[in-house]
Formats: structure tokens, sequence, C-alpha cells
């Protein structure tokens, strides 16, 4: 399912609500930490832009000489919208920050936008966190302990199941997940994982899409997103017709 361009507008819109989505800021639009139940720091600095304009945010332990330096040179810069295209402000970004701690950019991100209600066929069995057979699941897995394919992958307990989230299962074995990576009031990003000896075979967009359907987030907009160098997650956007309207670098 593919959706249509919104215009300019309508993208810088959605961008503004994936940065939102992203992290939670205080009350002067700086990054307090990420959106996410692990409560992690955020970047020290983000730009994210899409045909629309740009959006800047830098963390709130961020000098406000480095603000303001920050914020005039993000000013000058056009709407970036190109991965392969580094805005022409970021290497200046980048020394500026560098004035406090030593300062590295990641590789972009490409932002998607996430149609609700998605589906993609992959002969997958699909168990959902609000069903019985979700909290059979979970139950198993107290009583079990993780399986070494989830703890190797970072789920080292229950706690790192965020809600929503729904799980693959081949012949009871937990395959992928899908969970909110980023949640806010009226918005969510996904988070998508396949377990090695599982992927190639759609899991991750059968997954993905059956998450966008899940009905906690019905009223909710959806976001998917990846680095501009990960090509098999690149490949389940293709595979669900997702439409790129952003792309955003993080600096640490």
């Amino acid at each position: 399912m593919a959706i249509d361009d919104p215009g300019a507008g309508g993208d810088f819109r959605l961008l503004e609500i994936n940065v939102a989505t992203s992290f939670v800021l205080t009350p002067s639009g700086r990054i307090e930490r990420e959106s996410a139940p692990d409560n992690s720091p955020g970047p020290r600095l983000f730009l994210a832009g899409c045909v629309g304009g740009n959006i800047l945010r830098l963390r709130h332990d961020v000098g406000p000489e480095v603000v303001l330096r920050a914020q005039a040179l993000a000013e000058t810069e056009t709407p970036w919208s190109d991965p392969s295209a580094p805005p022409n402000c970021l290497s200046a970004l980048i020394e500026a920050i560098s004035v406090e701690a030593p300062a590295n950019a990641a590789s972009p991100a490409l932002i998607y936008q996430l149609p609700r209600g998605l589906f993609y066929d992959a002969g997958a069995t699909i168990t959902r966190w609000d069903t019985t057979n979700g909290r059979h699941l979970l139950a198993r897995l107290a009583e079990e302990g993780m399986p070494q394919h989830l703890t190797q992958a970072g789920f080292v307990s229950l706690d790192d199941f965020w809600e929503p989230w729904c799980a693959v299962t081949v012949d009871g074995e937990i395959a992928a997940l899908a969970f909110a990576a980023r949640i806010g009031a009226r918005s969510a990003e996904v988070g998508v994982y396949t377990f090695p000896g599982f992927r190639g075979s759609g899991l991750a967009a059968a997954i993905t899409a059956n998450w966008s359907s899940l009905p906690s987030l019905a009223d909710h907009e959806l976001f998917y997103s990846t680095s501009a160098t990960n090509r098999s997650s690149q490949r389940v956007a293709e595979r669900l017709g997702l439409r790129r309207f952003g792309v955003s670098v993080r600096v640490n």
C-alpha cells in the first residue's frame, strides 16, 4: 500500500510529529531524553529534514553558546531530503558542538510514513501483546527464562518487550519482534528485529504490517525508520510500499 505525496507542507507536518515522537523535549524544545522505555539520553544534536524544511534539536546539556552557533548554522541550510548528500552545514555543526567534547555524526536515517492497517502475507504465525496467546507467551518466558538467541540480541528480560508489540513464532520459537521503539500520545515508531536463522523470508515485513494493525495504535500516526546503510531494513520498506518523506542525522 503506497501513500500519495501530501506535498511539502504535509511532509513537514509529518516530520514535526516524528521528531516529537522520537524525543521527550523540555519546555524550551531541548532534548531531555529518548521517548523510549530505556530512558536513554538521546543525541547531543539532531537534524532532520524534508522537502518542506529542516528541524534542529539540541540536548538539554549543550551549552548556550553552542546552541546559538548551531541554530545560526541551521537557519541558513536549504531543505535537506537527500540522504546521499549531507546537509551543507553538517561539518560546521559537528565543529561547533566539538568545542565542548569530541563529536561524531552517525549514518543518516531514512524516515518513512507507516500506514495503519497494512497486511503482508509471509505465512507467519503472529502473536500480539494484548491477546491470550500473548499473555501465555510472556508467562512461558517468565517461567523458562529468556532464550539465548533473544538475550544475545539484547532482549534480556520481559522489560525489553516494549508495548505494544507482536511476535512471529516458528515451532514455538520467537523468530521476529516488532515493538514500539518510540511512542507518544498519538504517534509511534516501530522497531523491528528478525533473529538470525529466520531472515530473508519476509517475516520483518509481515510483522511490521501486523504491528501497524494493532488496535491500540488505531489513532496514532505511525513511522518506520532505518539507517541509510541498512539495505535489508530498506527492503522491508520496499515490500510494504512505504513512502520515505524525511531524513535525519544524529551527532553524539
